[in-house]
């Protein structure tokens, strides 16, 4: 089936994957060396969009399951998980912060677009860091200090699309 947002895990020997399979989407586990898939979600509503803690104990996905995309936070193995994010609008493109302590995010709530993050235990609130026209894809800077994003302005000839930073 399709697979989208493919993300290492720490080890480097692993990816988690979402993957259609019977109609929707789940998180799934890649072993890159026995190149065997394992099946981590199993949900009528998608899971997609897998980011690894940096310890590779925990993975944090977007899910519609609970009627608009939130946040999750599972075990590594698949088990346990738990919504983080409560707020309105769509939570997307989780990504865990090189220390741990946060997950990035994009959402969109009455047509705006927000870049944010939230304790990757959903202790906490939300922080919206910038808001703009269409945002998307967060990266951490190694040391997890900046993250970069993509922002696209709409013009004539269709969006441009640019990198930007927030610290």
């Amino acid at each position: 089936g399709q697979s989208l947002s493919a993300r290492f895990h720490p080890n480097g020997r692993e990816l988690a994957v979402s993957a259609a399979r019977r109609g929707g989407h789940d998180v799934f586990k890649f072993d890159l060396r026995l190149r065997t898939l394992r099946q981590l979600t199993s949900h009528p509503s998608d899971d997609v969009e897998p980011s690894y803690a940096p310890d590779g104990d925990k993975v944090v996905f977007s899910s519609s399951r609970s009627g608009q995309s939130q946040l999750y936070v599972m075990n590594a193995d698949g088990t346990d998980p738990v919504r983080i994010s409560f707020g309105e609008g769509r939570y997307t493109t989780p990504v865990w912060s090189p220390r741990g302590d946060l997950v990035a995010f994009t959402k969109q709530h009455q047509g705006r677009f927000m870049l944010g993050v939230i304790d990757s235990d959903g202790s906490g609130e939300e922080r919206i860091l910038y808001e703009g026209y269409f945002i998307d894809t967060p990266a951490w800077s190694p040391n997890g200090r900046v993250l970069l994003f993509t922002r696209g302005d709409a013009d004539p000839n269709g969006t441009q699309y640019s990198i930007w930073s927030v610290d």
